[in-house]
């Protein structure tokens, strides 16, 4: 989003700066023709600027809150920008009297009428232009999103096949666990096993004991 955000915005410096060079030409020096000529372009590439501006304002609606602010005073700044270029535009040309290039209206020739279509098809061109760039500027982005959405099925895997890892070392820890509380309880019987054997052999000792004294009592006495 950044990136197709800076593509606006370099596509606008350009544009101010071809219509900062026409508004700065000194057309007392140049012929009528070629003044009206400089003012019907720079209003071209205003309204064009100001269509990159609208695109770009679209873009920032997309834009997470963190840097939301920042890329907003960016557009404030190129919008400010705009608005004294289309001012210094409309200073250039004359009010009540004077056509739109300054000139007095009737000091226009049939030549105007040509100039005017060719600046019509000089518009639509632009804007073909300016629909054919946007055209690849969203084909970008839906390309940025296709990865990133490619990107976030292989993360969700990554962690689906993680899980599956430890549920299946939580499952192999508890029959761990099953058997050694398993092979604990079978040695705590062999113990009291051991131990209760022990008892009975110790008992059948002292008995052949007393056995052995209560023979040799009777024989000696």
């Amino acid at each position: 989003m950044a990136e197709l955000f800076e593509s606006y915005a370099a596509d606008f410096a350009q544009l101010q700066s071809s219509i900062e060079s026409r508004l700065t030409t000194d057309f007392s020096s140049v012929s009528d023709e070629t003044k009206r000529s400089a003012l019907r372009h720079a209003e071209a590439e205003a309204e064009e600027a100001g269509e990159i501006l609208s695109q770009m304002e679209i873009e920032l609606q997309a834009f997470p809150q963190s840097v939301k602010e920042r890329y907003a005073k960016e557009l404030h700044a190129l919008q400010s920008s705009l608005h004294k270029l289309q001012a210094d535009l409309r200073a250039k040309q004359k009010p009540s009297g004077y056509g739109a290039s300054g000139l007095p209206l009737d000091e226009y020739r049939d030549t105007d009428l040509e100039a005017n279509e060719g600046a019509q098809r000089q518009r639509l061109l632009q804007g073909t232009d300016l629909l054919e760039r946007g055209s690849e500027r969203l084909a970008a982005s839906t390309r940025l999103a296709l990865e990133t959405e490619d990107v976030g099925a292989n993360i969700l895997q990554d962690l689906r096949r993680q899980r599956e890892q430890i549920e299946h070392s939580r499952d192999t820890l508890h029959g761990a666990d099953v058997h050694i509380d398993r092979s604990s309880r079978t040695l705590q019987h062999m113990i009291r096993r051991a131990k209760q054997q022990k008892l009975v052999t110790m008992a059948i000792v002292v008995v052949l004991v007393l056995l052995i004294l209560l023979i040799l009592y009777s024989k000696l006495f």
